[in-house]
């Protein structure tokens, strides 16, 4: 008779070192390397566009507090670290001091990494919609794009897909115009034939 695996603990989690992206999904401890330079450029392009409108209410609505790479336990045995998270404030009033938080996310952003493609497109989009996260967005660095998905009825939806010419009002942040150009690295200058 073989023994049950052993699940990953919280705990074991924070041990990870500070450089290494950490989480647990499904029991099982899950690192990757910090991101490329693209990926924490559209990280920061997101966090830019949103927080002054929906976290810091200029040109915006306000009511929101949105994050990057926090923890969020949907179970003990799934613990994920978003890039970009938002809640709505009336939902989680008083965040300070928290780890992890224990709130569903009303919002979650991935921004995929050639390592972690599966696990943000399958492993996590499936883990978020089985926990009731409403709107779920994919950025892909290198090719320009951010899909946008909102949930329906347990299902995933595709609200929409733009690359980087777009400026579009993304749900659950339709109340402004998103730059899409903002979100991504400048495309590299062509190479020059000599």
């Amino acid at each position: 008779m073989t023994a049950a695996p052993k699940l990953a603990t919280y705990a074991e989690l924070l041990a990870t070192p500070e450089d290494v992206k950490a989480e647990i999904l499904g029991g099982e401890l899950v690192t990757q390397p910090s991101g490329l330079f693209e990926h924490s450029y559209a990280q920061s392009g997101i966090v830019d566009g949103l927080r002054g409108p929906f976290d810091r209410g200029r040109g915006g609505p306000g009511g929101w507090w949105i994050v990057v790479e926090i923890d969020v336990r949907f179970t003990d045995h799934d613990v994920v670290r978003p890039d970009v998270v938002g809640w709505r404030r009336e939902r989680l009033p008083s965040p300070w001091g928290q780890r992890p938080i224990d709130v569903v996310p009303d919002w979650i952003c991935e921004v995929l990494s050639p390592h972690g493609v599966r696990r943000d497109r399958v492993v996590k989009r499936e883990l978020y919609a089985r926990h009731g996260v409403p709107f779920y967005w994919l950025i892909d660095p290198v090719a320009g794009v951010l899909e946008a998905f909102a949930l329906e009825r347990g299902r995933w939806v595709l609200t929409g897909t733009y690359d980087r010419s777009a400026v579009a009002r993304v749900p659950p942040f339709e109340a402004i115009e998103l730059v899409l150009a903002d979100l991504f690295m400048p495309e590299p200058p062509e190479a020059s034939e000599d």
